[in-house]
């Protein structure tokens, strides 16, 4: 009765368990993800749709931070730029997608804030395009501009941003302009058209990709999850432990938010961060696998003294039933020692009568 009992108090538990869960919001999930790893199987059974959704939310999160600040540092380079633009740079002009800038060479500006800025509109050489965003890569951050297009690059940033220039000021209504026009339209304040379709593009871009980078991580975290499952001689379908290292991503994403602000603020850089980014969500993961083989020890171990219990209880049982079976034989055996004398008295009536009958004369001799 004991051990049924402490069944049907487990089935309430994890129905209480499952209810929570199921209607476990964001924050809960992240909260959990990162203190109670021992939750990570249960969260799997979610799905891997509510795995995806997660993370996805957290690469939103990072997606916007980012969009922020490139923007903030585009506004401030472009008010820089102006400056620049009328006391330094050569004239320009913009028509149809294309724009001429009146240099024959490349200009190179060297910038502490903004990096490296390359301005060449009269080559068309990918050669030259390719050792432009080299030198551009080697110092992390740059601006790359040719006659169709701009390119930004940031250390933030995984690989570079590039703009189309017809795409992307033909939905503004320009297609034509100069140097006057461009330091007009700063001035006047109506850039700002223009910055929201940059967030815009920086947002898709930067969410895409760190979108996709997330889950190439957790594929990689999960195979290592797998094969430590295999040798533990645990089974488990891909698909949950794949779930469980979307979970165990969570603390790495968040560091990587963090870094990116302290990066953005302090311009600190980490060489190896991206090592450090899948060891933290490994451990996790290991440390979730491990905890949940523990349980199964304990539930093994809990089952193991059940039966044993079910045992002992089985076997009193018995010696029960063994002694309410001796109790009545011994209660049976006094009637039947009643019913030896008795015969036995019949049996020496009879045989003393016989004898009395063989005692007595017959015939003449009486």
């Amino acid at each position: 009765m004991a051990s049924e009992d402490n069944k049907n108090n487990n089935i309430e538990e994890k129905k209480e368990e499952y209810k929570e869960l199921k209607g476990m919001g964001f924050f809960r999930k992240l909260k959990y993800s990162i203190f109670n790893i021992e939750r990570y199987p249960e969260m799997a059974t979610e799905g891997i749709g509510k795995a995806l959704s997660y993370i996805a939310k957290l690469v939103v999160i990072l997606a916007i931070i980012l969009s922020i600040w490139t923007l903030f540092q585009t506004n401030q380079m472009i008010r820089e730029g102006t400056n620049y633009l009328e006391s330094e740079f050569p004239d320009f002009s913009y028509k149809d997608g294309v724009l001429t800038v009146n240099s024959e060479e490349a200009i190179n500006i060297e910038n502490k804030q903004f990096g490296k800025i390359i301005v060449d509109t009269n080559t068309d050489s990918e050669e030259t395009i390719n050792q432009y965003l080299n030198s551009i890569n080697e110092s992390g951050t740059g601006v790359l501009v040719l006659k169709n297009r701009v390119v930004l690059k940031n250390i933030t940033m995984i690989g570079e941003v590039s703009y189309n220039y017809k795409e992307s000021l033909d939905s503004m209504n320009l297609t034509e302009f100069n140097k006057q026009d461009v330091v007009n339209y700063v001035e006047d304040g109506q850039i700002n058209t223009l910055y929201f379709s940059i967030f815009v593009t920086l947002f898709i871009y930067s969410f895409s990709m760190y979108f996709i980078n997330t889950l190439w991580y957790a594929v990689i975290i999960s195979i290592i999850g797998y094969f430590t499952m295999w040798i533990l001689k645990m089974r488990m379908r891909y698909v949950a432990v794949f779930n469980m290292a979307v979970y165990s991503l969570t603390l790495s994403t968040i560091l990587n938010i963090i870094y990116l602000i302290v990066n953005i603020l302090f311009n600190f850089t980490i060489e190896y961060f991206s090592i450090m980014y899948v060891t933290v969500a490994t451990i996790y993961l290991l440390a979730a696998i491990f905890i949940l083989k523990s349980d199964l020890i304990k539930k093994q171990a809990e089952v193991m003294k059940i039966v044993e219990a079910q045992q002992v209880v089985k076997k009193e049982l018995e010696d029960k039933e063994r002694e309410k079976e001796k109790e009545k034989e011994k209660e049976e055996k006094p009637e039947e020692k009643n019913q030896e004398p008795k015969e036995k008295t019949k049996k020496k009536k009879k045989e003393n009568k016989g004898n009395l009958n063989d005692d007595e004369p017959q015939g003449s001799n009486a």
